[in-house]
C-alpha cells in the first residue's frame, strides 16, 4: 500500500482535472496513428498579455517532451501558435529535424500564424480541416508587421520626396521608429523567407520535381503583403491547397479528425479555464507547461 507522500507524488503527476482528460485523448490519438505525437498550443486568444510567442525557452520543452520517444516512429505536431521569434523558429525546426529527419507532418486543427506556418512548411505535409489556417510569413516588431513598417517609410519618403510640406505630417510619426529599425525588417524579412524556401526543399520537396522558381514562388505567395493586407489575413485550407503547398485534408479520415478535434477542443479548454498560457506535451504525458501566477488582492 502506498504511503501519504507516494499517494502526493501520483497526484501531482497526474495534473490537474484538464491534465487528466486531455492527456486521454493524446493517448487516444497516439494509438489511432501510431506515431509520436506532440501539442504546442499557445493562449494567445485567452491571453495576450501573456508571452504566447514562439521563443528559445521553447527549445526546453520540446528537448522535455522528446526525451525517451521512439524516434523511428516519426512525429505528428499539432500546432496552435501565432507566431514569433525568427531565430527561436529556426533553432527548434532545425531541434526536430535532428531528432525526427523529414519524417514530421504539421497538424492545424485551428491556426498556426506567422513562425507557425514556416514551422509547418519544414514538414513533409501540412494536415488541415475546413476550420484550418495558416497566415502569411511576415516577422513582426512588437505589434507591428516588418512589411508595414518598411512600406509605410517608404511611403513617407515617396510623399516627402513628391511634396516637402509633408514631412510635418510624417516627422511625428517616423519619430517612433528606431534609427536601424528599417534595416532590421528588411534583414528579417530576407532571413524568413530564405529558411522557409529552404525548408519546402529539403523537407516537403525533398525528392520532388519542383523547380527552385515553383518554391521560390510559395514562398513569394505566402509573403505577399500587398495581397494579404494583414498580418492577421487567414489563409484556408484551399487557398494553402493553390498556393502550392502539400496540404491532406482533416476530414479524409474520420477517426482522425474526431481524435485530433477532441486534443483541439481539451487543449483551448485548458487554456481558457486554467492559468496555463502555453503547452508543449507528448503523448505519454510528459509536459512542459506554462502558466501566469494568479495574484488575489484581499478585499479590504
Amino acid at each position: 500500500m502506498p504511503n501519504w507522500h507516494e499517494i502526493h507524488l501520483q497526484v501531482k503527476n497526474e495534473g490537474s482535472t484538464f491534465d487528466v482528460v486531455r492527456r486521454r485523448y493524446l493517448r487516444a490519438l497516439h494509438k489511432v496513428t501510431g506515431r509520436n505525437v506532440i501539442l504546442y498550443y499557445s493562449g494567445w486568444l485567452q491571453n495576450s498579455d501573456a508571452p504566447v510567442a514562439v521563443d528559445d525557452a521553447d527549445k526546453n520543452g520540446f528537448m522535455t517532451v522528446i526525451h525517451g520517444l521512439d524516434r523511428s516512429k516519426g512525429l505528428d505536431l499539432l500546432l496552435h501558435t501565432p507566431g514569433g521569434d525568427v531565430a527561436a523558429t529556426e533553432s527548434i525546426v532545425a531541434y526536430l529535424r535532428s531528432m525526427f529527419g523529414s519524417d514530421i507532418r504539421a497538424i492545424v486543427p485551428q491556426l498556426a500564424m506567422s513562425a507557425g506556418t514556416m514551422i509547418s512548411c519544414s514538414c513533409k505535409e501540412i494536415v488541415m480541416g475546413k476550420q484550418s489556417s495558416l497566415g502569411p510569413i511576415d516577422p513582426q516588431f512588437g505589434p507591428f508587421g516588418a512589411r508595414e513598417i518598411v512600406e509605410e517609410f517608404l511611403r513617407a519618403h515617396k510623399e516627402v520626396k513628391t511634396d516637402p510640406a509633408k514631412q510635418f505630417v510624417w516627422g511625428p510619426i517616423l519619430q517612433k521608429y528606431h534609427p536601424a529599425l528599417i534595416g532590421k525588417c528588411e534583414r528579417a524579412i530576407k532571413w524568413s523567407e530564405s529558411l522557409a524556401e529552404d525548408w519546402l526543399k529539403t523537407g516537403m520537396f525533398k525528392g520532388d520535381n519542383k523547380t527552385n522558381d515553383e518554391v521560390k514562388k510559395i514562398v513569394e505567395d505566402l509573403s505577399n503583403h500587398e495581397e494579404h493586407c494583414s498580418h492577421n489575413r487567414h489563409l484556408g485550407v484551399e487557398k494553402c491547397k493553390r498556393i502550392g503547398l502539400k496540404v491532406v485534408d482533416l476530414e479524409d479520415d474520420e477517426d482522425f479528425q474526431d481524435a485530433v478535434l477532441s486534443v483541439h477542443h481539451c487543449c483551448i479548454q485548458t487554456l481558457t479555464e486554467s492559468n496555463a498560457f502555453k503547452i508543449i506535451e507528448n503523448h505519454e504525458g510528459i509536459a512542459f507547461i506554462q502558466a501566469a501566477h494568479r495574484v488575489v488582492i484581499p478585499k479590504g
